[in-house]
């Protein structure tokens, strides 16, 4: 009887993943080389597959058989108690909304991201509000209908970074504030500025062969993935072993584009590592927002703006730009890579002046869902909230509320997870360096050492553990800020 049970999972396991499959493949084209012309009938594919996803998923037979396998969890092995903990965990997430707001929320933002690519590239932000508007009545009405209790913003959060609270962040954000605002301001005033030479114009094409010499070096499978251009970076599995990125070149700033690449390389290394035991399943993916984004900052952060790691790739890149380069020294290169600078983009930012580009986010996702916000007035709280944080105001809004792809999506709650993933990123490295020399290793471009520490503790696991499970384990603590906190201080402190 058990046994037929666990088939009757793994075969709906099997199904879900499949239309799961489909559905990000749509995704990726919608993003990367889909006509803009053919929006509409991709919103009504989008749809479509949502609804079977949501009617193959979402009945009192799943109900039922969840319910039965997970009153005798202790029978099953680790692998299948996952599974259906995670699936639980689902269905109990959307089993309340009624059908047809779930199909037609997918409709909405399969649409939405068009207008937020043509807003953004024509600085209006009335093209996209209106789609927004609809995005935010659609997530509060699911909040309703979810009714988890607490805090409205909190049901959101969750779905990116299970356990995670505002009570939470407001601690974790009101620590960062205290010490990176004074971190900043002594280290604008005191560090060197001549770094012009980092906005000469840089072959877009020698930017693309430094991206593909780079990928592998760092641990990607180039036989189990591949990158292209996107206009916002991003990083989508199909499965372990079809894992796709996307990057952004800059001809006057060469420095996006190598450090999105190496950003989403380490989102595909963590989703190309996962164990092959979970197959085509719910478990072949990266457990939270927030520990993805630990992998990419880790890989982004903590190993491509360490010296030692340009000791080895500058030379590489000096001999692509030989007239561009040509005076220019490693260390030229590891201070103008490290530069700190209080800007508007937050994929551009530094790792010093990062959180603050996501408390704005938050402060405004937290409004939003905490009251009835104008959405025609978020422009100018956003410029606002700039100002406050880091002393600049957005000329326009493209370089403002239109810069992040995130709400087109409706993923309001995901922000907090790069804030998150740099301190989990900085309490992972302190662990790691206790097993290996990563210096050494990066002195020699030996990453295999690395990437299999991080598949050991982290990547394996898929979704198989709780975020807080894999911190504790790797790390032998449970989540502590200020270690990011003192990497920052160790860094950047003049």
């Amino acid at each position: 009887m058990l046994k037929e049970k666990i088939e009757k999972l793994n075969k709906l396991d099997s199904k879900l993943s499949a239309i799961f499959f489909a559905q990000s493949l749509l995704e990726w084209d919608s993003e990367t080389i889909a006509s803009d012309g053919g929006v509409e009938e991709r919103a009504i594919v989008a749809g479509e597959i949502s609804e079977i996803y949501f009617n193959t998923f979402v009945n009192d037979e799943t109900k039922a058989l969840l319910e039965e396998l997970d009153e005798r969890k202790e029978e099953l092995d680790q692998v299948t108690k996952a599974i259906v903990f995670l699936y639980k965990r689902k269905f109990y997430n959307i089993a309340k909304i009624p059908v047809e707001d779930y199909t037609d929320f997918q409709v909405l933002i399969s649409k939405s991201y068009s207008a937020w690519e043509k807003a953004k590239n024509n600085k209006n932000y009335s093209i996209f509000a209106p789609f927004l508007t609809e995005i935010i009545k659609y997530q509060k009405k699911f909040i309703k209908l979810r009714g988890k209790g607490g805090h409205p913003y909190n049901t959101l959060l969750d779905d990116f970074e299970p356990g995670i609270t505002v009570e939470i962040l407001d601690e974790f954000f009101s620590e960062l504030r205290k010490n990176i605002v004074p971190l900043v301001q002594k280290v604008c005033d005191k560090q060197n500025n001549e770094i012009d030479f980092i906005n000469k114009k840089f072959d877009i094409k020698k930017q693309e062969e430094f991206s593909k010499y780079i990928m592998p070096k760092l641990g990607f499978d180039t036989s189990r993935g591949m990158m292209t251009t996107s206009a916002h970076p991003f990083t989508l599995n199909l499965s372990r072993n079809d894992v796709r990125i996307t990057t952004n070149f800059k001809e006057d700033d060469i420095t996006n584009s190598i450090f999105s690449t190496i950003h989403e390389t380490g989102h595909a290394i963590y989703e190309q590592n996962i164990d092959e035991k979970f197959g085509l399943s719910a478990l072949t993916t990266g457990v939270s927002m927030g520990i993805h984004e630990s992998q990419s900052r880790f890989y982004e952060n903590n190993l491509g703006r360490n010296i030692n790691f340009w000791n080895v790739n500058f030379p590489v890149i000096k001999k692509m730009y030989k007239k561009e380069l040509n005076d220019i020294t490693v260390n030229d290169w590891y201070r103008a890579v490290n530069h700190v600078k209080k800007s508007l983009i937050r994929i551009e930012a530094d790792e010093v002046t990062y959180p603050l580009h996501i408390m704005v986010r938050y402060e405004i996702e937290k409004m939003i869902f905490s009251d009835d916000i104008d959405v025609n007035k978020l422009p100018d709280i956003w410029n606002d909230l700039y100002e406050e944080y880091l002393g600049i105001r957005p000329e326009n809004d493209a370089e403002g509320i239109l810069q992040d792809v995130h709400w087109s999506g409706g993923a309001f709650g995901y922000f907090p997870s790069y804030a998150l993933g740099s301190a989990y990123a900085a309490q992972f490295e302190h662990a790691m360096r206790k097993d290996i020399d990563v210096d050494k290793a990066l002195k020699n471009l030996e990453m295999d050492e690395i990437k299999e520490w991080l598949k050991d503790k982290i990547h394996k696991y898929g979704s198989s553990k709780m975020p807080s499970e894999i911190l504790k384990e790797a790390t032998g603590e449970t989540f502590n800020p200020e270690y990011f906190i003192k990497y920052l201080y160790n860094k950047y402190e003049i």
